[in-house]
């Protein structure tokens, strides 16, 4: 008896140390995001060319959601090619960022040594300046006369117009906008791998190369999964980059439609619809990762 009210004791500290947090998440995700669904299944006001949100579930429309499915999948679809390129986009840079990061994260945890908080502060450094402080960055080395092309200049190549719409400057700014975060991860779990399983697999007759992929890369396959669901995550939604590196219509990703159609008057319905779509979109990797996790727990 005093076991169990000792637990329910201990249970009912824990709940109410959880409650803040609780309703915290409730106060600024629940209900901005039942907000974001009244306006996508509400109606338009066609004096004032104004969204009006329906509370009500019972009186939703779905002209919005059939407008949109139209305009990502019907004959004269806009919004599918924005979609595909979103994709492609994403799927290229966070490709990019593995293979920069997971060399940059092995090293430090496994070779750095007495420097290894030296090298930490310059993974977390990019952190201390703003993402739109680090894109101007690139506008100035990326433009006509910037130090890009006056290094292309050097070895007898004329410059490269970088920001009018080229979609290599777009996927390389996700990346450089992006990779500290998969960095991060990735140092975080390699460092936690312990270094007598790898000597173990040295002292079974494995050389480097192959204890590296049957030791650490399988070791590391978590930390790979979480750096690329937090990098992925804000990649799909990313509009700032292509903003400012090209806005060409060209190389619009999918933020770039739902920003458009959120200031256009008469479009925020559809625009909340197509956030929503992104966030359904956003799940099925978070959802993958959860069920990858609770595997490998089980094992």
């Amino acid at each position: 008896m005093r076991l169990a009210a000792k637990n329910r004791g201990r249970n009912a500290f824990w709940i109410a140390l959880a409650t803040p947090g609780i309703i915290w998440l409730a106060v600024l995700f629940i209900v901005p995001f039942y907000a974001v669904l009244s306006i996508a299944m509400g109606k338009l006001n066609q004096l004032y060319e104004a969204p009006v949100a329906v509370w009500n579930p019972t009186s939703w429309s779905s002209s919005n959601v059939i407008d949109v499915w139209r305009d990502l999948f019907g004959s004269a679809s806009f919004a599918g090619p924005i979609a595909a390129r979103t994709i492609i986009y994403v799927a290229i840079a966070s490709l990019l960022c593995l293979v920069i990061g997971y060399p940059a994260a092995y090293f430090v945890a496994r070779f750095a040594g007495r420097r290894k908080g030296l090298f930490l502060v310059l993974m977390i450094a990019p952190f201390w300046i703003s993402y739109m402080m680090r894109m101007l960055a690139w506008i100035d080395l990326l433009s006509t006369g910037g130090y890009v092309n006056k290094v292309l200049g050097w070895v007898g190549i004329s410059p490269v117009n970088w920001l009018g719409g080229s979609s290599v400057t777009v996927v390389l700014g996700l990346v450089y906008g992006y990779i500290p975060y998969l960095i991060l991860v990735l140092y975080a779990g390699l460092d936690r791998i312990n270094p007598a399983l790898i000597e173990a697999g040295r002292d079974l007759g494995l050389g480097r190369i192959r204890t590296f992929v049957h030791v650490t890369l399988p070791l590391s396959r978590q930390p790979i999964l979480t750096g690329l669901l937090i990098t992925v995550l804000p990649m799909l939604g990313d509009y700032y980059t292509n903003q400012m590196l090209s806005g060409a219509a060209s190389t619009s990703m999918i933020g770039n439609l739902i920003q458009g159609q959120l200031g256009t008057p008469g479009l925020e319905g559809q625009g909340a619809v197509l956030s929503l779509l992104l966030l359904l979109v956003l799940l099925v990797p978070m959802v993958y990762y959860v069920i990858a996790t609770n595997r490998e727990a089980a094992t």
